[in-house]
């Protein structure tokens, strides 16, 4: 799932699950200012959606006519009407349209949940490393030792671990010993036995010999880690169940031989689902899906293991015939896995993979954590600005129903920064995929507390208003602004994505871009007013300014609501703005907390503001935050004295612009990573 930009019904594409209009009033479009557009814009949001055992999609034609493209997956399946197919909202507010929209349908259908109603997985919180670039499915106990025992050393301790394909116990008959695979046989890969393979059996750690269960207790114990989950894919494995398995019999495994839709090869093919159309898939008799995931949860939880990350979920929509429909099926496969997940692991622990098709997405009751993109992948240059504005605007809807997972990435990478900034404000889990001993400390202490934890923004990042109809990777001239809020302070990613690749399935070659040479630097401004809904963290002592702290530059600026600072990026360049309201207290003070300013999302540090008069003149602002390190706030004028945790210390005070800084010094191994902060004045 990609954006895609235009200005008439021929630029829809076919499988089109969101649809924005932008809508100006006439006068709009010959006023100088941006701000005045946007001030008389309006916006109309189309949702295709799921009625009853049928799904839309939108598309456009040659005629510039709006098509919905009804759909059950199942010849055997067929209906001459549809009664609720479209959805169709208007406002003037986007990002407040789309969540009104999608909680009037969470109401109506019942089928699924916003992600305000939904219970949040405690690792989002907590740094993570997964298996799967540093080793594929040539993960071992060993490395996984290896990989924890390496970022621990570094001062960045992974407290979330996935240990991703390559655990399992599989067979494919396909694939010669020896051979290289080719035409996608390698999916054609079947699960013979929910139990591990022989891999993680017999481990030794340290002097001992170790099964699943001993290996798991022991990484936990030894590296600190709080949660470990394991990867599988929806259907046990990508080619399914093995159909001649003694153990897995009791699921009536059945080879079913996938079939796209036009919709499916529409934009993209994709090489695993046509290696999978041709060898088949052993599903699992959808009255059997119940206990395979029972069996499969309860035998991983018995090993110490705290959830999955489940993959393949697109693989039903192509699997429907004779099983009532790709809604039906999904529907049953889905709400069997969230009864599993809620029967066997405590926090619903879930992540959910490829699953970007509205099957999944309107019948998500439980699941909280979704990848929102294409795997990050390291080794394709031309992907990663890609990555970056597609998680960014797939979370426009993505970002109502679960909280988008942007995946893993390197932190030794020539784009580590730039993934790095961008998961520091999408809301999202971080975690990295580094091979042992391969790592960039400085940027991931940019992004990972002492304690192992991070400083996690509230909401799905999300385009800024004013470059929603923008094209962030082709257009040659506009820059990526992503928004998104703390508890006391907004914060703007800005990333210049041109340059570096292009969408899947323009007709514009990549030479055209003139990649490899020296693209043009591209210039644009971050305003306060990028971060949507500001008004909820100003409190009452808002006085309509700002400041704004640039990460990279560690430049501080004072200006109203409304103003702006420009900002000149090069290709895979990127800044940060942390967004502080300026609260006046006493008529006299002046104070905006910025956070731990060597952090990216330095404004996920503040926990709490309260300020107090404790005699007829003096006042105390009170900050109580998390961390340590170089912790920034603004002050219009010098404070007396600072307080940190009762004990006064020395802090820098910088006349011209206001910038008060300190040092949080460092938590021992075991106390509280909390600290409350008191300015006198």
């Amino acid at each position: 799932m990609i954006p895609k930009f235009g200005k008439s019904g021929s630029d829809i594409p076919v499988e089109t699950q969101l649809l924005l209009l932008e809508a100006r009033e006439d006068s709009a479009f010959n006023d100088e200012t941006k701000e005045s557009a946007i001030d008389s814009t309006s916006y109309i949001l189309l949702l295709p959606v799921l009625d009853g055992e049928f799904r839309t999609s939108l598309q456009g034609c040659s005629t510039n006519e709006l098509q919905f493209c009804v759909e059950s997956g199942d010849p055997n399946v067929q209906s001459s009407q549809t009664q609720e197919a479209v959805f169709v909202n208007s406002g003037s507010n986007p990002f407040k349209l789309i969540k009104e929209s999608i909680k009037i349908l969470e109401k109506h259908k019942g089928t699924f949940s916003h992600i305000d109603g939904k219970k949040i997985p405690a690792n989002l919180d907590l740094f993570g490393w997964c298996t799967w670039d540093a080793f594929y499915t040539e993960v071992s106990p060993q490395g996984i030792i290896e990989g924890l025992q390496s970022l621990s050393a570094g001062g960045c301790p992974a407290r979330f671990l996935i240990i991703d394909d390559g655990w399992q116990d599989t067979v494919n008959e396909f694939l010669k010993e020896g051979e290289l695979p080719n035409d996608g046989v390698q999916f054609a890969t079947r699960l013979v036995d929910i139990k591990e393979n022989k891999k993680f059996q017999n481990i030794k750690t340290d002097s001992t010999v170790n099964d699943l269960h001993g290996f798991i207790k022991y990484i936990k114990e030894t590296y600190g880690l709080k949660f470990v989950y394991m990867w599988h894919a929806l259907v046990g494995y990508w080619g399914g169940l093995h159909p001649t398995s003694e153990v897995l019999k009791k699921y009536n495994p059945k080879i079913v031989y996938p079939i796209q839709s036009p919709g499916n090869i529409g934009n993209l093919r994709d090489i695993a689902m046509d290696g999978l159309e041709k060898y088949g898939v052993g599903i699992v008799d959808p009255s059997k899906i119940k206990d395979f995931y029972n069996d499969l949860h309860s035998y991983l939880a018995s090993k110490g293991v705290d959830g999955v990350k489940v993959d393949v979920q697109n693989l039903i929509e192509t699997m429907a015939s004779g099983y009532g429909g790709r809604v039906s099926l999904t529907r049953q496969y889905q709400l069997a896995l969230e009864d599993s997940i809620a029967r066997n692991f405590k926090d619903n622990n879930l992540i959910c993979c490829m699953s970007h098709n509205s099957d999944y997405i309107y019948n998500s009751k439980k699941s909280a954590v979704a990848r929102a993109s294409e795997d990050f992948m390291p080794r394709e240059p031309t992907m990663q600005t890609l990555h970056i504005a597609a998680v960014s605007f797939n979370s426009l809807l993505f970002g109502e129903v679960v909280v988008p997972d942007w995946d893993m990435f390197h932190s030794n990478h020539e784009t580590a920064e730039f993934h790095g900034a961008a998961r520091a404000i999408g809301g999202c889990g971080v975690y990295v995929s580094d091979k042992p001993g391969i790592h960039d400390f400085k940027i991931l202490k940019k992004l990972v507390l002492q304690d192992g934890s991070i400083l996690r923004a509230r909401y799905a990042g999300r385009p800024t208003r004013d470059t929603l109809f923008e094209d962030p990777v082709m257009d040659g001239k506009s820059l990526m602004k992503i928004w998104n809020l703390n508890k006391l302070a907004g914060v703007v990613g800005i990333f210049n994505c041109q340059g570096a690749g292009t969408w899947p399935c323009t007709e514009i070659p990549l030479k055209n871009l003139e990649l490899g040479s020296d693209p043009k630097a591209i210039t644009g401004f971050v305003s306060p007013n990028n971060v949507e809904f500001l008004e909820e963290i100003t409190g009452e002592n808002w006085m309509g300014e700002c400041v704004l702290y640039a990460f990279n530059s560690g430049s501080l600026y004072r200006l109203p609501k409304n103003g702006k600072v420009d900002v000149t990026l090069g290709v895979l360049q990127c800044e940060i703005y942390t967004v502080s309201p300026i609260r006046e207290y006493n008529q006299v003070v002046h104070f905006a907390p910025i956070g731990l300013i060597d952090m990216y999302n330095s404004g996920g540090a503040i926990e709490a503001l309260s300020y107090s008069n404790s005699g007829s003149t003096e006042c105390v602002v009170k900050i109580k935050g998390r961390g340590c390190g170089r912790f920034g706030a603004y002050s219009k004028t010098k404070p007396k004295s600072c307080l940190i945790n009762g004990k006064e210390v020395v802090f820098d005070y910088d006349k011209k612009n206001g910038f008060l800084t300190f040092e949080l010094s460092p938590c021992l191994v075991g106390e509280t990573n909390w600290h409350e902060t008191e300015f006198f004045y």
